[in-house]
């Protein structure tokens, strides 16, 4: 059983994964540069996540519009921690901020949100766990572009069959889906984020 917080994701000791869908007008040029190009936009915040089937659900297997296209991007493990050590969550934890003013100050001067939403199942279904999604501000933009992307890979093809089989038969995807463990943190970054490490 997961952990209520906890980071779970694809990763070996350089890079993690992370998940995110666009439209094919993003996602084709993204593919052949190996890197995010115009039209993607620098000037907005862009959503990284390490669950596969979180972003299954939030795009309904690449069938909502301008969500039809799968990227597995594998970025450097520094870039991810550095994200997250900037990151501020989305909402006034009594558990983290000694009130709310000292929350909202904090997160309207943060570069990073971090933000907990309910982890899915491969049929939908809400988890009884929470599943961590990144916010990158226009400010840490051009840094994830430039210096943390390692490389981009279309995964569209594996979730149209992985969608297929979901709808046609009982059996379970879990050997299909790429493989997530738990990620640690240090004890202070677990703490201002509510992660267990």
């Amino acid at each position: 059983m997961a952990e209520l917080y906890e980071i779970r994701a694809n990763y070996d000791r350089e890079t993690i994964v992370m998940y995110q869908a666009y439209s094919s007008q993003i996602a084709d040029p993204a593919l052949k540069q190996q890197r995010f190009v115009a039209p993607f936009s620098f000037n907005r915040m862009t959503w990284i996540k390490p669950s596969f089937l979180w972003l299954m659900h939030r795009s309904n297997w690449g069938k909502k519009s301008g969500q039809n296209r799968i990227l597995a991007v594998h970025i450097i493990r520094t870039g991810w921690e550095k994200a997250l050590s900037l990151g501020v969550l989305t909402s006034p934890e009594k558990s983290v901020y000694a009130s709310g003013a000292e929350w909202e100050y904090e997160f309207k001067a943060a570069h990073v949100h971090i933000q907990w939403d309910t982890e899915r199942s491969q049929r939908g279904a809400a988890l009884p766990y929470f599943s961590v999604q990144v916010g990158l501000s226009r400010h840490i933009i051009r840094e994830f572009v430039d210096d943390w992307i390692v490389k981009i890979e279309d995964l569209t093809p594996l979730v149209f069959k992985l969608n297929q089989m979901r709808k046609t038969g009982g059996q379970s995807l879990k050997r299909h889906l790429p493989a997530e463990k738990q990620y640690s943190v240090s004890s202070e970054l677990g703490r201002r984020l509510m992660i267990h490490s």
